[in-house]
This record gives C-alpha cells, sequence and structure tokens, in this order.
C-alpha cells in the first residue's frame, strides 16, 4: 500500500513501553512523529495537531507513578483540542475518560448488564468504613485514577480497614476518588486478560499471582506457566522481578463479544479487558477496563505471534 501522506501521531509518557512499536514502524519506513506527553504543549490559536494524519494516543494513566501527574488531566485538553480539530484519533477523549476512572468504568459495566464486584464509590476517607458496611471481606480500596495497580490496599477485617482511616493510611488518589471493592480470590489463582485491536478481538492470556501484588501489567510478566523466562523487551530496564506467570488462552465466545461490546461502549480501539472467576461462587466477574495496553512480554513464544504486527498494520489502515 502506498504510503500515507502525513505522519501517524505517537502520544506516549513511558519511555520503554513503546519501543517495540516504534520499530515496527521504522522497519515498514512508516512515517511516525513522537510525542512526548511529559514535555508537550499544544499552539491552540493556529490549530496545531492537524499536521498528523493520525494521533494514537498511549498516555499512561499510572504517570504520577513517574513523577509525571500533571500530564494526566493535560492529556484530557490534548485530545479535545484535537478532536475539535476533526483529527483522527485513536483511543479519544472518550476511552481516555473511561481509562482515567474506575468509578466511569463500573458505571460502564453496570449499564451493560454485565458482573462486576460489589463497589461502592467515596470523595473522602472518613467514608470508607461506612462505604464497607454490606460488603464481604477482603476489600480493596483503590484511587479512582490508577495503573499498574497502583494504590490499592487490601484490608482482611473491618477492624483493619477502621485502624488505617483512623491513622490517615487511605490514599484516594489524584482526583481524592477512591472505589472500596470486595476482593475475590481468583478460581485457578489467575485472572484473565482480553486484548482488543481496532475494538475486535486479538488474544487472550491467563495470569498468575500468588495475590500479594496488584501490577499485573503484561509487558513486566517474566516467565511462562511453566516457568521459563520471558524476553521482556518492553519494559523498564529496572523492571523487577515479580513472580508472575502467563500463559495464552481462548476465551469463550461469550467474553470476547462481551470484551467487544464494553470496548465499543467505552469508545476504546486498542486496550484490554481483565475478567476473573470467583472461587467462591464459580462466576465471573469484569473488574477492569484498560486503554493502554503494552502486550505480553515475548508474545511469539506465549501466544504464537507479535501482536505489535497487528497494531501496525490497523494504525496504516486508519491513516490512509
Amino acid at each position: 500500500m502506498a504510503s500515507p501522506t502525513r505522519p501517524i501521531g505517537i502520544y506516549y509518557e513511558h519511555p520503554d513501553w513503546f519501543r517495540p512499536l516504534f520499530a515496527e514502524l521504522d522497519r515498514r519506513g512508516t512515517p511516525y512523529e513522537r510525542i512526548d506527553a511529559r514535555q508537550h504543549w499544544y499552539d491552540a490559536t493556529n490549530g496545531d495537531g492537524t499536521q498528523f494524519g493520525l494521533v494514537f494516543n498511549r498516555m499512561s494513566p499510572s504517570a504520577y507513578l513517574r513523577g509525571h501527574r500533571h500530564s494526566i488531566l493535560y492529556t484530557l485538553h490534548y485530545l479535545a483540542h484535537l478532536e475539535h480539530l476533526g483529527v483522527r484519533v485513536v483511543n479519544g477523549l472518550k476511552g481516555f475518560r473511561t481509562e482515567t476512572s474506575k468509578a466511569l468504568q463500573i458505571s460502564l459495566l453496570k449499564s451493560l448488564g454485565l458482573p462486576f464486584p460489589r463497589t461502592t464509590v467515596i470523595n473522602h476517607a472518613d467514608q470508607a468504613r461506612a462505604a464497607a458496611e454490606g460488603l464481604r471481606f477482603p476489600i480493596v480500596v483503590k484511587g479512582n485514577i490508577g495503573g499498574s495497580g497502583a494504590g490499592i490496599v487490601r484490608f482482611d477485617r473491618p477492624e483493619d480497614l477502621a485502624r488505617a482511616v483512623t491513622e490517615g493510611r487511605i490514599e484516594l488518589g489524584l482526583d481524592d476518588v477512591a472505589l472500596v471493592q470486595e476482593f475475590m480470590p481468583a478460581r485457578g489463582g489467575h485472572i484473565t486478560r482480553v486484548e482488543v485491536v481496532g475494538g475486535r478481538y486479538l488474544y487472550a492470556i491467563n495470569v498468575y499471582s500468588s495475590g500479594d501484588s496488584f501490577n499485573l501489567c503484561p509487558a513486566d510478566i517474566c516467565q511462562t506457566s511453566d516457568g521459563v523466562a520471558l524476553e521482556r523487551s518492553a519494559c523498564a530496564v529496572d523492571t523487577p522481578k515479580n513472580n508472575l506467570r502467563v500463559e495464552g488462552c481462548t476465551p469463550p465466545a461469550e467474553v470476547v463479544a462481551d470484551v467487544e461490546r464494553i470496548m465499543a461502549a467505552a469508545g476504546i480501539e486498542v486496550g484490554g479487558i481483565e475478567y476473573m472467576i470467583d472461587d467462591r461462587d464459580g462466576q465471573r466477574y469484569y473488574y477492569d477496563i484498560n486503554a493502554l495496553s503494552n502486550f505480553v512480554a515475548d508474545a511469539p513464544r506465549v501466544i504464537g505471534f507479535d501482536p505489535f504486527v497487528r497494531l501496525a498494520d490497523f494504525l496504516e489502515q486508519e491513516v490512509r
């Protein structure tokens, strides 16, 4: 196919996660420009952004963990600016709003009639104890704006939660909103993450964890389910060994349909949905909607193909 006349803008914050995408676009000779959200500004008067044939939003809600909290809410304004100009944006304003609000994600799942963990939403730490009444312990308190498991704290007993409130240890996060949510023991010791590109199913993986960590970033997983070490080329160089294990899987057709319906309602074209089976009742629950998808490490070994090739195919098709 002919090369696009205007470059693809890749708007990103993390310096390492997107190296495989950049490498694939370089290999193809596809024109693109890196747009570093950490130091970005735009000319609102003269319509800055129309030089791109398409902008792919790769902003991470966990940017505040790396000292870039200023970039998160700024991104909402930049995406709105681009869309008002008529620029094609993949994972645009609606998708990023969903990405940066776990409360909105729960409301979206509710509107679609899909199962999710019992949840209450608070805007002050003192509300946590009352919000947990009627929930089955253990529970977790998680900031509304999160990412990579950041800010999620588990409480096994009501008295543990009460003590944390009294001692001022409840953190609500960037927008002073948090979820108080039932913690579910995962059947089989794993959650399942389903990835989409272009809003359509791409692959799924089971992620095994001891339950001690809430960071289930697929690019940070270090070994297969049988203990074989994975190459983590898309990870930050200081990513620790986290004892997560992963395997490719094929979800039921019903799950694929649910995931595609969730993504369409969320305005997310490239991303991932996480769900698990609650070991207590055997029911499936969706609990996380992600517009930022790093893809699993060493994908050809785990799922049999390179998802960055499929992603580049999609971007090239859209920009043309």
